[in-house]
């Protein structure tokens, strides 16, 4: 996910384990599970962390927490 353009949205494919696993669970809670649609709003100047709209929520994320993330543009 920390690939994902501004602005194009795209569908979560799957919240794994590869960094998040201590943020699994509370990303789900959020709104991170498989099939939500997901947009990157913004980044901080150096590119961390970044702001995504995920079920109408606006949620900042840091990159280590969004590394697991796997989305998809294809929707």
């Amino acid at each position: 996910m920390e690939a994902l353009p501004i602005g194009v949205p795209a569908r979560i494919i799957d919240v794994g384990d590869h960094g998040t696993a201590p943020y699994a669970g509370r990303l789900g809670d959020l709104g991170f599970v498989a099939g939500a649609r997901i947009e990157l709003l913004r980044r901080a100047p150096l590119g961390d962390p970044a702001v995504y709209r995920v079920r109408g929520y606006d949620i900042c994320l840091r990159l280590a927490q969004a590394r697991g993330i796997r989305v998809t543009t294809t929707l």
